[in-house]
Formats: structure tokens, sequence, C-alpha cells
């Protein structure tokens, strides 16, 4: 017996150790970004990161919103003319949103374009109602198309990816998301690579900032709330190949935009020694990692940032002054070869020209009808800041314009429930109330002075 217990005490000192280092890793991979990179057509791993830990999602939950309004259009179930109505539910939601009033129509094809241009969280709700006829039934809708497409670690519970309890995925699962937007509609895959929009006077860029600017960039969506960071899934075709890049949790919007570039460069770069690398199977194959998505909130809306978060932040915004580098990212975007310039250097160039999308309320319409309903969402845009306007000089409070990407900016952070805390209640219309509605919702400017550790930010933009 005392011959075999030094022995013993060995081999659990390396169990612990073991376990220890285990543990390390588990944490580290916990506070780390997720990465991924396959091949859109055969679904081939190219890089994973984190791949398949847990996340919340944010505005990248629009991609499954989208994939099920196209799926009922492709299968007659609606049209892309069919009106769907503004609730006060979908009114009620948090920027960034088109604003519309409760009652106001727009078409499926416009409501698209600005959910996934803009990052409209009203219009989200608006094409939820209008194809499962609320919130929650859409939600079914989404939660069903998940589990048929294999997508094994998400849930949905609302259609903008707001803060919600169980609104949860991973790099895996969006990778799967984009492959079968692809697949099954590439009818209607024009949705997610538009440039810009134009409603009545206003310009909105796509927040996925590759777009433009990346030679083959084609797709697809961004995403932020404090909790999960700046997400960003994004494809690129070059040589008839296309790839699939995912990045979550990355710590700005410049950073997620350079780290899909990297990734890309490097899956599009001709590799002779590739074949000497660990094949990492296919991306359906990836084994889920059981465990909790980590909350990112303090890292990305307290502390040192001075201003909330949001999905177009200082870094995001191009560089208009340098002509040069301008000129050199869009020769290289033209010609569709890889450009030796740094990521940052092509994120900092003017977007290639191009005329912005229409979008308007109201059934759709061509031609000199269109032009008329163009101009009189202008003339309804001047009447309204007009309006705005003289309540500012009576001292009324100014009311919220449509703001980032997400709502979980202003205001004092609220953490994001865990998946087994109370949701809650639900209003007497259909839908949820969105987590944080009540700190987006506050005016940007007030009548009293406002204490300087609590000074907002001016939005930048409609994003």
């Amino acid at each position: 017996m005392h011959f075999h217990r030094p022995l013993l005490f060995r081999s659990s000192l390396r169990s612990i150790v073991v376990l220890g280092a285990f543990a390390l890793v588990t944490t580290q991979a916990a506070k780390a970004e997720a990465l991924l990179l396959v091949e859109a057509e055969s679904g081939k791993v190219l890089q994973a990161e984190n791949a398949t830990y847990p996340w919340y999602p944010a505005s990248v939950t629009k991609l499954m919103t989208a994939y099920v309004t196209l799926k009922a259009v492709k299968e007659g179930r609606v049209t892309l003319d069919t009106l769907v109505t503004v609730s006060p539910t979908a009114a009620s939601q948090s920027p960034s949103k088109m604003g519309f009033k409760p009652g106001t129509q727009v078409t499926v094809d416009n409501a698209l374009k600005m959910m996934l241009v803009k990052s409209a969280n009203d219009m989200a709700v608006v094409l939820a109602e209008g194809v499962g006829g609320s919130i929650d039934g859409f939600s079914a809708l989404m939660n069903q198309n998940a589990q048929r497409l294999g997508m094994t670690q998400t849930s949905y519970v609302n259609p903008n990816g707001l803060p919600a309890d169980g609104q949860i995925t991973s790099a895996r699962d969006l990778a799967i998301l984009a492959r079968a937007i692809i697949k099954d509609l590439p009818e209607y895959e024009y949705f997610v690579h538009i440039p810009s929009i134009r409603y009545g006077r206003r310009i909105t860029q796509n927040f996925n900032k590759l777009i433009g600017r990346y030679p083959g960039a084609d797709g697809f969506k961004t995403g932020f709330i404090c909790a999960a960071g700046y997400n960003l899934v994004a494809s690129a075709t070059r040589n008839g190949k296309r790839l699939i890049a995912v990045v979550l949790g990355a710590s700005s919007g410049q950073a997620r935009a350079v780290k899909a570039i990297q990734l890309l460069d490097r899956g599009f770069s001709n590799d002779q020694l590739s074949w000497l690398r660990p094949s990492l199977g296919t991306v359906d194959s990836l084994a889920p990692i059981d465990a909790s998505p980590p909350n990112l909130r303090d890292e990305m809306c307290s502390g040192k940032r001075h201003r909330p978060a949001s999905d177009e932040d200082e870094d995001t915004t191009a560089a208009n002054g340098n002509s040069e580098t301008s000129g050199q990212a869009l020769a290289f975007f033209a010609t569709g070869q890889t450009a030796p310039l740094k990521p940052s250097e092509i994120l900092a160039a003017a977007p290639a020209a191009s005329e912005p999308i229409p979008v308007y309320t109201g059934p759709t319409r061509t031609g000199p009808a269109l032009i008329a309903a163009v101009a009189a969402d202008a003339d309804a845009q001047a009447a309204e800041a007009t309006r705005h306007s003289k309540r500012g000089r009576h001292g009324a409070k100014k009311p919220p314009e449509a703001g980032p990407d997400e709502a979980d900016k202003g205001g004092k952070p609220k953490p994001v429930r865990h998946a087994n805390a109370k949701p809650d209640a639900a209003p007497k219309s259909a839908g949820n109330k969105p987590a944080d509605n009540k700190s987006a919702n506050k005016p940007d400017t007030k009548p009293a002075k406002p204490k300087a550790a609590a000074k907002p930010a001016k939005p930048k933009s409609d994003s």
C-alpha cells in the first residue's frame, strides 16, 4: 500500500493540473472572439476559432427573418408586393428603426430592404406579424427552419435580435444559415448585398463595410448589442470561389470588418502548403459546445467607453478626405484582384459609387408613380423635421431619432437576462416588448442641463 501511494499522488496531481488548464482554456475561450471561414459551395471549414461557442446574435438575427419571409414568398404564401401594416408593437421597437406611425403600410419588398440595409427593428416586427401573425408565431417559424437546417445551437424569441431571453446562436449556425440563403433563395439573394437605400431625402449605406470596398464582397449582415459585441456575417466571391466569414464579439465596427477581410484574404490566397494542414471537416460537422454565451456588456458599454457603443462608431466612418487611398481602393475593387492595401486602408476609402435603391411607403409603384411616392415621403420628412424644430424652440423634448444598429445604447447599461429568467410580460398586441426599450427611447436632448458624466452622444447618422 505504501509503495503505490506516491503513484496515486502523482496521478491525482496530474489530473488537477490538466483540469485546471482545461478550465483556464475554457475561460479564455469564453472571452475571445468567435471566428469562422467556410467555403460556400462545399461547407468546408478553412478556419475556426470558438466557432461552436454560443453567442448572442444581435441584428444578425434578421438574416433568419429574411430567410423565413423569402421562403414564404417563394412558396406563394405572400408576395413581394403584399402590403404589411405597422402595428403599435412594431412602432414601439427601439432604434434603429424607420419610425413609421402605426397604420402605415409598406410592401414586403420595401420592408426587407429597410430591415437588411438600415437594420430597422420595426420593419423586422412588421414582417414577422405579416408573415407569422405575431412575433411569437413568427419566432416559431424561425425555430422550425433553424432545426430543419441543422442549426442546433440556435433559438429565437424575436425577429430583430434585441436583447431577450433565449436569443442565442453560434458562428457555426450562422454559416449554415448563410449557405442556406445562397442555396435555397438564389433569386432573392440580392437583398443581402444592397449597397444603400434612399428613403425620401435620406440615404443609408449598408453597415457591412466590405460591400463596395472589398473586391468581390457580396453579402450579408452586421449586428451589435452590448452583450454580444460587434458581429458580422460576410461573403465574397473571386474566380468562381465563394467564401463565408463569420466574426462574433469584435471590439468595434472597424475591428469586425478587419477580421472578416483577414479571414477572406487567407481563404482566397493561393497557399500551396494548405494540404499540409489537418482537415477541419465541414461546418455542419463541427461539435457544439454546451456553455452559456459570454456577456461582453462591461467591455462594450461601460468603463472607458464615454459614449454608448453603437453599430456605427467613429472608426467605421469612411474617410472621405483621403482621396489617394480611396482611388487606390476603388481601382483594386474594380479589377476584383486582391488589394495590396491594408484592411484598414480598404475600409477607410469611400465605397464604390452606386445608385441608392429607393424605398417608400404604400403599395408597389413604378415610373412616374414611384417618383411621386418618393417625393411624398420626402415632403413628409421635411414636415416632420419642421414640427420637431418648432417643438425644440418652445422647449419641448425632442423625440428620439432612428439611431444605431441596436437599441442597447443610451442610459445605464442593463444586463442581458439569462435564459432561465422570467421573460417580460408580453403586451396585449402581438409580439414582445424589447428588453432595453425604456433606455433606448430616451430623448437625445433634454431641456434641463445634463450631468457631465451622462452627456449623451449626438447621433452620427441613421444606422
